[in-house]
């Protein structure tokens, strides 16, 4: 408990995300805690902040463009090279090189701090073991298996179930850089983790308690 006396964790508002959903789970985790956690616009925030979540959600594109245009792109680079940052959904493809997805073909870049690439699913005539077809996007809970502990893992179950929405997966270049896997027409990369960086394609504020359990062990992570 004493790793978090005084501490805030920021989480960055640059206009995309489900920011609502992911401040109220965080502010929840830090019920007992020492933990100031702050929704902030402000870049100055960010830096002065002890730990930062980067949510996303909506097309990459856009939270791209967003993150660059908020004036806040410079803040989050700085605090993924020096203190503990957690990625959620499309806040885990940005950390990657590169996205598929875009509004050319030639898709979007990444901040490159995880390399690899984020692909669509490929599920085409693809069945699921009840006789359903796969749908694109994947929606709903699915098991994460831990392919590496990590300290944010904690005491949360190997293949506890999580909840997704995503049409776009992430593939890390190192193997060693995916800490979380999940079957959906094939296996996939779901959580990524490099130095003091964790990023989850689920959303763990809408993954009930298991999703709570992550944002506090995150809170008490010293990478």
């Amino acid at each position: 408990m004493n790793s978090v006396v005084n501490q805030t964790v920021a989480v960055v508002d640059y206009g995309m995300g489900n920011l609502r959903s992911v401040a109220q789970a965080v502010i929840h985790a830090t019920t007992d805690t020492h933990v100031n956690a702050v929704i902030t616009q402000d870049p100055q925030v960010v830096r002065n902040a002890h730990r930062v979540v980067l949510p996303g959600q909506g097309a990459m594109a856009d939270c791209m463009r967003e993150l660059r245009e908020s004036g806040l792109l410079e803040s989050v680079l700085e605090a993924a090279a020096t203190k503990p940052l957690f990625g959620v959904c499309v806040g885990m493809q940005m950390l990657l090189d590169h996205s598929a997805e875009g509004h050319t073909a030639a898709g979007t870049p990444g901040l490159g701090l995880i390399a690899g690439e984020v692909l669509k699913f490929d599920c085409a005539g693809q069945t699921a073991p009840d006789g359903s077809r796969f749908k694109v996007p994947q929606m709903g809970w699915n098991r994460v298996h831990q392919s590496r502990p990590h300290p944010v893992w904690g005491s949360v179950a190997d293949g506890e179930w999580f909840y997704f929405v995503h049409s776009f997966y992430a593939r890390p270049l190192d193997a060693g850089h995916s800490v979380g896997e999940t079957e959906y027409g094939a296996r996939f990369t779901s959580a990524v983790a490099r130095d003091n960086i964790f990023a989850t394609q689920f959303h763990p504020e809408k993954s009930a308690d298991q999703g709570l359990a992550l944002y506090r062990n995150f809170l008490h992570w010293e990478p």
